[in-house]
Parts: structure tokens; sequence; C-alpha cells
């Protein structure tokens, strides 16, 4: 009866589908549709009993179906939590809601499609939970879709509450709601089936319906196709058409834009469309303005259709090569990569800045940061390359700290780069966009992207031929802090650090005001012979009005202008302290693939804000690539930072980091210690560093609320276990380990810290020296 989660973090690539065949096979379910699994992160929630079993599931797309043999006739409850469902059966295809149920018979031809992500909530009931009652054994010939109203609203809703909570019921608990489930779904199933055996009116309504959609399916190519004119050829009214979709949970204007949608994803995904442009294939499913089309497609499936359709023409590559791959045929490749090319030779991407003596297996690139070359508080799949690089090739790239304002007099005055990008009057901000949220700058009072991201990145770099599956080795060669531009301070260097409302103290303070915020200006030695940070001065933040005259009461929105005016500095702070400097960069990121625009702050497998001190000068770290180009952006640079980063940020410092890029493609991964990376991997001279976090892919867990459930959901025991799983597997498939040796190692010589409590997406890492294995065969 305990609680037992499931994520594919535990498990080396080759395992992962067998660990997925068994979470499906809990509840009655198996791989369907020619694919065993699919290529991606997943998590589950299961709670089981006796004769009851319970899974929230969250994974990518895939087909499911009834488990082979199976021999129960309880039928499986099965609810969408998102967007996407689609049930294949005799009676036809159809789109299932979120929120509604559907009722799956144990055996037959039937399969679940999720197009675009799985995430369900599944109930199995079988014999051994009705306690030998003789009336409990409902039959259900065909799949039924159950619209949430009135009594299976009722058990909708405590399925829903149910699978929220799994982890936190006790099994007390758990006993009583599992039993109230399966009474609740037999009242349900016993409608469901009496309602069945009327076979009149409901098998006409059937059968019209069916008509139906057999006409919409023929018409789909025709803009006019609305309802009006279907129920006139069909001989009845407009009003009964639509309560006819009513009966499967579904209205005439979803299904159609659906059909509409699903069959152009068809098309674009297939080689064999390849000599048909966009344009021509939303054409020909009733869509006359492309620009409607394009927003349409990358809302219901998160790509725009160019991008869609490179995408799956490489990933059938990868996954089959060139030759001989099943249903790709390879003159249609050929033709779509001829189609690509010219599309990429018209937006070609110049290698700006580039310096010194080029050679054809190497250059060095310089970008510096200005307004124009960063994004600020977001990551996006979308952002054009400031610059493309080749595999080798080393790249200075200039940061800004975001912080740099809380004392604009020594960190922004008389530098343009700076001044470039915080730029800032009542007429214009130079970079309008700060963060992740909407562009709607009433909707909570600030500015445009709502602060939901903080972290100013210049970037991204395309890394040319990366491809999701590969991997990047980013090498810090070289770190500079940057130095005021201020002639009143020229050549010295400056950093900010605030505790802040979302630190870890924040609410437990000792003494008065409660609560506060206070900001700690230090200036940066970088003497070689003792590099160190001591404090200037401090202050308690006070309300400030933007240039737009926006009050900021917290401090809510980094890069907000403090005058100087307004606050009562501090001297003597941490008088005759001298902080050890650990300079790193908080953020290195390449663009994740689940959405468009992604908050700056938890960071997650695509790397982000990883905030530990160790990416300094001479480490390196691996990153998994997942959209085409790899799209890699640094910033958030630190002078020093300690594990955990209590108070909310660390000594926040502009600097100049220089890298060396190695791309590593899919295909050569194999005996390579970042082989099946699904997570940041950080190496130095000394060690391996493995990055734990509470959700080790957020994103995929929670779907469309991800980036605000992360916030709600984060903990350091979550975290705790993400790093024991990837040690765990990294011994075992790394260093060929046994499950119990690699228990027994981790206890006795693995060191795992805090890395951070402050991110959203709180991090744990796991240190395994190298020194370990030197005596190793």
């Amino acid at each position: 009866m305990s609680f037992r989660p499931f994520t594919s973090e535990s498990y080396a690539q080759d395992d992962r589908p067998e660990a997925w065949r068994d979470v499906l096979a809990a509840v009655g379910l198996q791989p369907a549709g020619g694919h065993s699994f699919f290529d991606g992160h997943a998590t589950a929630s299961h709670r089981h009993a006796a004769g009851v079993a319970l899974t929230r599931m969250a994974a990518g797309a895939q087909t499911v179906g009834p488990r082979a043999h199976g021999n129960e006739d309880l039928p499986i409850a099965l609810m969408p939590v998102e967007d996407g469902m689609v049930l294949k059966s005799a009676g036809g295809h159809r789109i299932v809601p979120v929120g509604h149920l559907v009722l799956l018979p144990r055996s037959g031809d039937w399969s679940i499609v999720f197009q675009r992500d799985m995430r369900a909530i599944v109930l199995s009931v079988t014999s051994e939970a009705l306690h030998g009652r003789l009336s409990g054994k409902p039959r259900l010939g065909e799949p039924r879709v159950v619209s949430p109203s009135g009594f299976a609203d009722v058990f909708a809703r405590l399925l829903d509450a149910t699978a929220r909570t799994l982890d936190s019921l006790s099994d007390a608990e758990w006993d009583s709601i599992a039993q109230s489930l399966v009474d609740l779904f037999l009242t349900l199933a016993h409608q469901l089936a009496a309602s069945a055996s009327d076979a009149g009116s409901s098998a006409t309504q059937a059968a019209l319906l069916h008509r139906i959609c057999q006409t919409i399916e023929r018409r789909l190519d025709d803009p006019d196709l609305v309802p009006a004119r279907v129920a006139q050829a069909e001989g009845i009214s407009e009003r009964y058409l639509q309560k006819l979709f009513e009966t499967v949970g579904d209205n005439f204007t979803h299904y159609v834009r659906e059909r509409r949608l699903q069959r152009a994803w068809a098309d674009l995904s297939n080689p064999t469309e390849a000599h048909r442009s966009i344009s021509e294939i939303a054409y020909a499913y009733g869509f006359g303005d492309s620009a409607h089309f394009s927003r349409a497609f990358r809302h219901r499936f998160g790509l725009p259709p160019r991008e869609f359709r490179q995408q799956e023409a490489e990933r059938a590559t990868a996954q089959h090569g060139i030759a001989g791959q099943r249903g790709w045929p390879q003159e249609a490749l050929a033709q779509l990569r001829a189609h690509q090319t010219g599309t990429e030779a018209r937006g070609a991407v110049t290698r700006a800045d580039a310096e010194g003596p080029a050679t054809a297996e190497r250059r060095h690139h310089h970008l510096p940061v200005e307004a124009s070359r960063v994004h600020w508080g977001y990551f996006s799949r979308s952002l054009p390359p400031q610059i493309e690089i080749a595999s080798g090739d080393t790249i200075t790239i200039e940061t800004l700290t975001q912080h740099a304002s809380d004392a604009p007099d020594l960190m922004i005055a008389g530098d343009a780069g700076a001044e470039s990008v915080f730029g800032w009057s009542r007429d214009k901000k130079n970079v309008d966009r700060r963060g992740a949220g909407p562009m709607d700058a009433s909707v909570f009072g600030r500015g445009a992207g709502e602060g939901f991201g903080v972290h100013i990145c210049t970037g991204p770099v395309a890394v040319k031929d990366a491809q999701p599956g590969d991997v990047l080795e980013v090498r810090i060669l070289d770190i500079v802090p940057r130095a005021s531009r201020n002639p009143n301070h020229a050549g010295r260097v400056f950093g900010s650090s605030v505790a802040a409302w979302w630190g870890y103290h924040y609410n437990e303070f000792l003494g008065g005001p409660k609560p506060r915020e206070i900001v700690t200006i230090y200036e940066i030695f970088d003497a070689p012979e003792e590099p160190h940070a001591r404090a200037l001065y401090s202050y308690r933040w006070e309300p400030q009005t933007d240039p737009f005259g926006v009050v900021h009461t917290t401090y809510d929105y980094p890069g907000v202008p403090v005058a100087p005016a307004t606050v009562k500095r501090r001297h003597a702070v941490l008088d005759g302290v001298r902080i050890p400097l650990r300079p790193h960069f908080g953020v290195i990121a390449v663009a994740p693939r689940e959405v468009d625009f992604v908050d700056s702050v938890p960071p997650s497998y695509f790397g982000g804000n990883l905030d530990n001190w160790r990416l300094g000068k001479g480490s390196t770290v691996y990153l998994p690539v997942s959209v085409p180009g790899a799209l890699l952006s640094v910033g958030d640079s630190h002078a020093t930072q300690g594990d955990g980063e209590l108070s909310g940020t660390a000594i926040e410092c502009s600097m100049t980091g220089t890298f060396e890029v190695i791309l590593h493609k899919k295909a050569d991964l194999a005996g390579r210690p970042f082989a099946d990376l699904s997570y940041p991997l950080i190496e130095t001279e000394t060690d391996w560093v493995l990055t734990g976090f509470s959700h080790p892919n957020y994103l995929a867990e929670f779907g469309a609320q991800g980036q605000s459930e992360v916030y709600a959901k984060s903990s350091l025991d979550l975290a705790m276990k993400d790093a024991f799983r990837k040690m765990r597997r990294f011994l075992m498939n790394v260093r060929g380990l046994s499950e119990d040796e690699a228990i027994a190692l981790m206890s006795a010589a693995v060191d795992f810290g805090v890395t951070q409590v402050v991110d959203g997406n709180w991090g744990v890492h796991a240190i395994l020296s190298k020194r370990l294995f030197q005596d190793a065969t």
C-alpha cells in the first residue's frame, strides 16, 4: 500500500522502456501503435491497495492500449489533465477534453494517443477490490467518454484530488479513499453499462454522428465548413448537431479545428509531403491565412510549423539513419533537406565579431554585451542566434549582472554596454521584455514580461550541426571581472548581494524591522596572491519609483535604478572580513524544447540558473541538446557564492568569460561519461559533480502549469532523492558498479551538498572524486 514514485532519471536509456512498461502495466496498459517508448522525461506517482491502483503520469508523446491478455472485465478509468489526447476505437477518433473521463475495456481494439505530452490520471480496479460482491462487475463493450457533470463530476474531482496528494496520504487514509473510489467507480460504471444497453435512440445518434464526422473529414479543405451547412445537408437543426457532439464531450468548432490541425501535423511530419509548402498544407485543411495557421499550430503543438517539420525530419534521421528508413523514403528526406537549406540560406546567421587568424578547424569569436544581444529573464527556443560557431571554436562572451542598478554609479555609469542594456527613461526601456510573463504590463502592474525571470543572459549562440540528442561540452577557459567605466572609479570592480524576499531566511528574522531587504555593495579585489571581496556599504531597500512611474515596494524587479537619495548607506559593514573569490557563471544554458518562453530562475535539465560555484575557470559543463543549434546562453556572473545561496543572491558581478565549445554527436556518445545525459554534468580537474533538482524536468512533469507548480512543490528532500538517483545511475552505468556497490560507495565517499534553496527548483549536488578510481582497471 506504500507510495511508489517513478522517474526516468533512475534508469539508463536502454533500461527505460522496460521500466516504463512496468508503470503502464500496473494500471492495465501497455505501449501501442508500434512505439515501445518515447525519448524523453517521465514521472509517475503510484499508489496501490488490494485490487486498486491509482497513477498520475507525466511523459512524452506516445500511444497506449490495453495490456495483452487482459482478462478483467472491470474497465480502466482514465482522465487527461492536459489537452492533446485522442481516443481511437471502432467508433472512430474522439478528442477527449481535459477533465473528461474515459472508461476503457480491459481488451479490445482501442488506443489512446497522446500527440504532444502524456499527462493523465489512471485508475485500475480489479475484482480483488470487490470483496466478493456479485453485482460488482459491470461490463463495457466499447470505450465511453463521460463529461464532468453530475455524478461523474463528483468522481472526477475525487480522482484528481487524490492523485495530487498521493505522496502525502498515510496508508490508513489511502485505504479509506481507495474504497471510496471503488464505490463511486462501480456506480458510474453501472450507470454507463445500463445506458449502453439501450440500443434505441443512442445507437441512432451514434450512427448519425459517425456519418457527420465522415462528412467533416472529406470537407476539411472547405473554409466555409460551418455547423449550419453541415446540419442542413443532414436534414437536422444546428442545435441538434451541437447536441450530438455534446454526447461525446465535444463541440463542432473544436472538433473541426482539432482535426484540421491533426491532419496538418501528420502531413508536416511525413517526408513524402516534403515537396508541398507549409502554405499549401495549411490551405488544404481550410486555413486561408498562413499566419493564422502558424499561430494555431504553435499554440496546439508547441512549435511553429517550419520548426516542427525540420525537427521531425532530423529525429527520423537520428533514429533510423538515412538509408532504409521505415516510412521515411530517402528521396523525401533529400527534398526536405534541400527545402530547409534554401530557407537557412535566406536567414543565415553571420559570424559576428570573429577575430584573429581563422583556420578551417577553429576560430575565435567575441560577443560583446549590448541591449540587442541579451535576453533578460527567460530562455526561448525561438530566439534568433546572435552568432553561429562551430564545434571546437572558442568564444569570448561579455555578461552583465542584473544587479548593476543597485549601485548604478559604480556598475553602469560610463559603461556603454551597461548603459545600453539598463537604459530606461520615461519614454523607453531599451530591453523591454524582462521575464517570461505576458507583455501586458497591466497584469501585475510592473513591466513587460512581469519579472518572471530575472537574469541578463548574453546570446544565444548557435552551434553548427547541433541537434536534439547531442551533448554540448562547454569548457570555461577564463573569467575576467568587468571593471567600472566611471572615471571616478576607473579600474575598480564592484558587485552586489541582496538579502531579498525570496531568500531562505526571510521569515526567520530575530530583530526588527520585520521583514526587510538589505543590499550590500562589495568591492572585488582580483589580485593573484589573494583574490577576495570586501563590503563597501549596505542599505535597506526603500520603495523605488521606476522611470515609468511604477512603485516597487520590494526588490521585485532587478534593473530598477536605485536613486542614491532614497537610501541610507551604512558603512563599516563586515568590517575586517575578506571573502575569498569563486568567480563563476550562475547561468549557463541551452534552450529547452517544451515551451517557448521559460522563466530563467528555476534550473533544469537544460542547465540555466545552476548557481554552482564550481562552474569557474578550468571546469566544464556538459548539457543535453534539445533544440536545433543548441542555443547556448551565459549570464548571472558571480564573484563568489556559498553552497545554498541562502539569502537570495551571490555577490553578483559583471564578468567576461572565454569558452571552448565542443559538440558531441548522439551517434558517438557510447562509452563516454556523458552518454545518456539528461541533466547538467559538471567536470573539474578532480571531480565529477552531478546536479540534482527537486524536479529534474519540471516543464515535462507539470506541463502547462510547470512554471508556477515548480515554485510551490520544491523541497530539499526531492532534490536529494534526485541527486542520489543520478549518482547511482552514473556509478552503475559509467563506472560499472552493481547497485549495492554504488550505494556503499555513495555513503562512504560521495559528498552531497545543497547547491541552492532560492531558485524555485531547489538543488542538491553530488561530488564524486576521480581519485577513487585511479587504481581501477
